[in-house]
């Protein structure tokens, strides 16, 4: 049955992670690697430790949807797996394989451990987020009280991670789809760029599309997280954040809430700003907030595209309000 998986891997200079990643896959019946320009030895590694593996060289960052569905592209089996470079398999697929054998069921993701193998809470699976959720987060309300209750459903923290469940959202580093489901919703959002949300879109368009989602915590991998963000300037990092917060944003809900988000999210990087002036940040994160906010300026809160708008602006395009 593991050969009727696909394993979908989207690398950005992994070479301290992708060896490992790979040695743990032998049961998968189809390993798919798609770089996004790396600039060190990743793509010299996969070949040399999984030359059986499919390699995609893009020569530019395409960002993750978009190298997904690269990937999901020349593969076919008809479970496929999207599995990040810094994780371990430790244990069988077959737990994701028969879940996603149920008919109502659209996907299923597999339960992430740390190094000493505890559970990864707040992350393994998550609510899909609120309005009131992310209000919480931009505002730094969960900064200051973590233990609130809306960031206690939003990340599931009272919710037992042995326990089998339908979830919202389980971590898009570890996450078994159906073919059919990824072809009826159209595969992942590509304006989703580079990072971040483009996989909380894709389990709320499977919900809405009729699938149930399932944590199955019998399917186990070790997760570093977070190896591509070095790689990321400060100000790459809160454009990529903010823009697709606030893509998902417009997407979702609706034009009033959206607009009373957008507001949000200007008060809280001017806040952050401040904070970072007053020395409780870095320079450099304070001069990203400031590049961030100056684009900000430059749109009206009734603009739909700000999202893709933040990412490629330059600072230098608009002012601050």
């Amino acid at each position: 049955m593991m050969a009727d998986v696909s394993v979908i891997i989207v690398t950005f200079n992994s070479t301290d992670h992708i060896a490992d990643c790979l040695h743990s896959l032998r049961q998968a019946g189809e390993v798919v690697v798609v770089d996004n320009a790396s600039a060190d030895d990743t793509c010299e590694i996969v070949a040399r430790e999984a030359p059986e593996a499919k390699l995609i060289r893009n020569s530019s960052n395409r960002g993750f949807a978009a190298a997904v569905n690269q990937g999901v592209a020349v593969s076919s089996n008809s479970f496929v797996l999207l599995l990040n470079p810094d994780t371990v398999l430790q244990s069988s697929l077959q737990p994701l394989v028969e879940c996603c054998l149920l008919p109502q069921v659209g996907a299923a993701g597999g339960r992430l451990v740390d190094e000493n193998g505890r559970a990864q809470a707040g992350f393994n699976i998550r609510a899909f987020p609120t309005p009131a959720a992310l209000l919480f987060e931009v505002l730094l309300i969960n900064r200051l009280w973590p233990s609130n209750p809306v960031n206690r459903r939003y990340r599931c923290l009272d919710r037992d991670l042995d326990a089998a469940s339908e979830v919202d959202q389980p971590a898009g580093a570890f996450l078994m789809v159906r073919r059919d489901v990824l072809r009826q919703i159209g595969g992942l959002d590509e304006t989703f760029h580079p990072i971040w949300f483009e996989d909380v879109d894709l389990c709320l368009r499977i919900r809405k599309a009729g699938h149930a989602i399932h944590y199955m915590p019998s399917c186990v991998a070790q997760h570093k997280g977070g190896h591509s963000l070095p790689r990321m300037s400060v100000e790459e990092r809160y454009r990529a954040w903010y823009g697709n917060l606030l893509r998902f944003n417009y997407k979702h809900f609706s034009k009033g809430m959206g607009r009373c988000l957008h507001t949000a999210v200007r008060a809280g990087l001017r806040l952050r700003w401040l904070l970072c002036l007053l020395g409780a940040g870095t320079s450099s994160e304070r001069k990203a907030y400031e590049s961030v906010i100056k684009t900000l300026g430059g749109f009206s809160v009734r603009d739909r595209n700000v999202a893709g708008r933040l990412r490629t602006a330059s600072p230098a395009e608009s002012k601050l309000s």
